[in-house]
């Protein structure tokens, strides 16, 4: 049998793959934890220089003579929007040599949302501000390192030891960064971070989907990220219960090491033992598989055809070689970057807007679930192409929409903006599920792997990216400084949405296979896939000798 036909015979998501499946999709939530975490403990808290020599300084007032002291050896500034406050970053240099001022050196931060913050506790702020952004890029900069290497390493040496390999130093470094000595060593302890947990999903998504029958993978490939979204959830309720971002940070940590556990109950990946030559092995998983399903198999159920070991191979760069594909691919890549970009920065923009960040982090967390429950149900009901298409352009005009509340409203209008900020994730997380299918999809077979390894690769590059677009404001100040972001990630959406139309619909087609399909797919009609599909099983060579005509006209 083929492998995909021996899943059918199992039960393409019987109660044994269900299992599997369940705990494969577990580290989603602490995955969740740790990539959008710094959502709280890189907040900004309102702050001010520190009065000199005044160790028992506080931001709130202590009395009167409190604030003489202050008054006397902190200048007033105006802010954004012409409010006075007291400086952030200059104290008086000496008070009887008029109004000469110097850089701070130490801050004191308002406690009334956070007990304490990473940026706090190492002082990014004033001159240093743009470190926050660098962390975060840096953070997916590991992200992609660990997309190369482990998933190099889980073709080698198995997908369950890279992925317990990857557990535990995601686990290892999650619980370190509480006790980072400083900002070289949190931003160290960050990267190692994100490589072992692009590691943990990457492999826990290739476990989940490898046991999965063909009918029933799209919706394997959805259900992970509800599993990400219930980590969101949880995540946003203990940050509002833990103000102390050591003791959050600690909480979301520890109990992970549990899924080192899981060891015991997760086998290794049949269908990679079989690409080993480990038949015997492979052969006692699915026997047991079928022993839980209630399934009968037949004495010898692997041959040579199993896996299809000896079927034509090409490059990435061959979908390079003609403009039909050369542009087909680019959209690809630049739709995964688009996407990557703003669904990070839109994540990360929460601290940014007004209102309570807690419960924006929840509503945006909401319409996260919302956008992945609506691909679970429309997907093969609308298209590929329509939805994708759709998602990108609700999310980027809603996005761009926020500068009119930001240059014709004011401050009460604030929730207009966060409104259409929570709609931009929406369209953003909805286009994040989708392109997953779509361009796998998109693919021929002989460079599906390698063409979604290099997608995945751009989709990290955006990653890196979106931190300092999602910072921009700080850059800017002024009216544009909770609008400008959004602007960014909705122009780029718009963009990337209207060059998705060049791509061809998937939805109930015949999935290309060679570089020669890919060149014809979505360019032949109804008429001419009846006529391969009728001559498929019956004349291999008539059937390839079409494809070739067809593929040199373009």
């Amino acid at each position: 049998m083929k492998f995909d036909d021996i899943l059918t015979h199992l039960g393409e998501f019987g109660p044994y793959q269900k299992r599997i499946y369940v705990l494969a999709c577990i580290p989603a939530i602490s995955v969740a934890f740790q990539t959008l975490i710094p959502v709280f403990y890189l907040a900004i808290p309102d702050n001010r220089c520190a009065v000199p020599g005044l160790a028992n300084d506080t931001y709130n007032s202590q009395g009167s003579t409190h604030d003489i002291i202050i008054n006397t050896t902190i200048p007033w500034e105006r802010d954004d929007k012409g409010v006075s406050k007291l400086s952030e970053c200059s104290v008086y240099t000496n008070l009887t040599a008029g109004n000469q001022t110097q850089e701070c050196t130490s801050w004191v931060y308002d406690k009334t949302t956070f007990t304490s913050t990473a940026l706090a506790q190492f002082n990014i702020v004033c001159g240093n501000k743009g470190w926050r952004a660098t962390s975060n890029s840096i953070t997916f900069a590991g992200s992609l390192v660990g997309a190369i290497f482990l998933g190099l390493l889980s073709d080698l040496i198995g997908r369950k030891k890279t992925f317990f390999l990857s557990i535990f130093f995601h686990c290892a470094s999650s619980i370190s960064i509480a006790f980072a000595p400083n900002m070289v060593g949190f931003i160290a302890l960050r990267f190692i971070n994100g490589v072992s947990s692009t590691g943990v999903f990457m492999t826990s998504f290739v476990i989940g989907m490898e046991l999965v029958g063909p009918s029933k993978r799209v919706l394997a490939g959805i259900v992970i990220e509800l599993f990400w979204c219930l980590g969101l959830f949880i995540l946003g309720a203990l940050a509002y219960a833990l103000r102390d971002w050591q003791h959050l940070q600690l909480v979301v940590s520890v109990p992970p090491v549990l899924m080192l556990f899981m060891w015991w109950f997760i086998p290794e990946s049949a269908r990679w033992l079989l690409s080993r030559g480990r038949d015997a092995e492979a052969e006692q998983i699915i026997r047991k598989a079928a022993e839980v399903n209630g399934v009968d198999l037949p004495p010898k159920i692997f041959d040579k055809s199993t896996l299809d070991l000896n079927q034509p191979q090409a490059r990435v760069w061959e979908m390079f070689t003609t403009p039909v594909l050369l542009i087909r691919t680019l959209v690809i890549f630049v739709n995964w970057f688009v996407v990557s970009m703003v669904y990070y920065g839109l994540g990360l923009n929460v601290q940014n807007l007004s209102g309570d960040i807690y419960l924006n982090f929840t509503i945006a967390n909401i319409m996260e679930t919302v956008a992945y429950v609506l691909c679970i149900i429309l997907l093969d009901r609308t298209g590929r192409k329509n939805l994708h298409c759709g998602s990108m352009m609700l999310g980027g005009v809603a996005c761009l929409l926020t500068m009119f509340p930001v240059m014709y409203g004011d401050s009460s209008h604030a929730w207009i903006t966060t409104t259409l900020s929570m709609i931009g994730k929406l369209g953003a997380s909805a286009a994040f599920a989708i392109i997953y299918v779509f361009s796998a999809e998109l693919f021929p077979t002989v460079v599906r792997s390698s063409g979604m390894g290099a997608s995945s690769t751009f989709a990290r590059v955006g990653g890196i990216v979106s931190p300092y677009v999602a910072d921009l404001g700080l850059l800017v100040g002024g009216d544009l400084k909770v609008a400008l972001p959004l602007i960014v990630f909705g122009a780029v959406s718009v963009g990337a949405g209207l060059l998705s139309l060049l791509l061809p619909e998937t939805l109930n087609r015949r999935l290309p296979e060679t570089i020669d399909d890919a060149k014809v797919f979505g360019r032949t009609n109804s008429k001419t896939e009846y006529y391969l599909d009728t001559l498929e099983d019956a004349d291999v060579d008539k059937v390839n000798s079409f494809k070739k005509k067809e593929s040199e006209k373009f």
